[in-house]
């Protein structure tokens, strides 16, 4: 269960990410109240000033930074990579997501594992960053992406609704990749060789 701060944050993007992108007066209406809100819980929780909280908050609407995801890698003996034809696009790609407010990374990644293919995962290393511009790939941010190592701690493989079909593949076989996978899989090949 999450704790009120953990809440108060949600809430607190949630507002700020809808009066950045709303057209709507009365869309506009509600996020300002929800703000407000989020600043008064704020202000009883750090005993801090709330006009001084309310402030601070909409000074930082309208401040947009890159979207984070994790990625995770995980190979087995014969050397294939656990892989997922996504549902969304039908492409071949690793197994991972969006960092959700509140989370490590770390979290997060576990917590895609355990999503998409109902496997509970440890992290071995970090293997890196992977940074894509708005507009690559038609999308519209810019983002980051945290690339990991990970191994199989318990579970049995299952695929989610997030997936066509979930397995280990061999790289090379792949024609159709989700955006910047290869790429990922090429930096672990990297790594794993040095």
């Amino acid at each position: 269960m999450k704790n009120i701060v953990e809440l108060l944050e949600e809430i607190r993007s949630i507002a700020q990410m809808g009066l950045t992108y709303t057209k709507d007066n009365h869309d506009k209406i509600r996020f300002e109240k929800l703000l407000s809100l989020a600043a008064d819980q704020y202000s009883d929780i750090y005993k801090l000033d709330r006009k001084t909280i309310a402030e601070q908050f909409k000074n930082e609407v309208g401040s947009i930074t890159p979207k984070v995801g994790v990625n995770g890698i995980i190979t087995n003996e014969n050397g294939q990579f656990l892989l997922e034809k996504r549902a969304d696009d039908h492409k071949m790609g690793l197994i991972g997501g969006w960092i959700d407010p509140n989370e490590t990374p770390e979290i997060a990644i576990k917590r895609e594992f355990l999503e998409e293919t109902q496997l509970e995962i440890d992290i071995i290393k970090m293997i890196g960053i992977v940074s894509r511009k708005a507009g690559d790939f038609q999308q519209p941010h810019s983002t980051i992406h945290i690339l990991y190592h990970c191994t199989i701690v318990s579970g049995t493989l299952q695929k989610s609704y997030e997936s066509d079909m979930i397995g280990y593949f061999d790289p090379k076989t792949i024609n159709h990749w989700h955006r910047d996978h290869l790429q990922m899989i090429e930096k672990y090949n990297n790594y794993s060789a040095s």
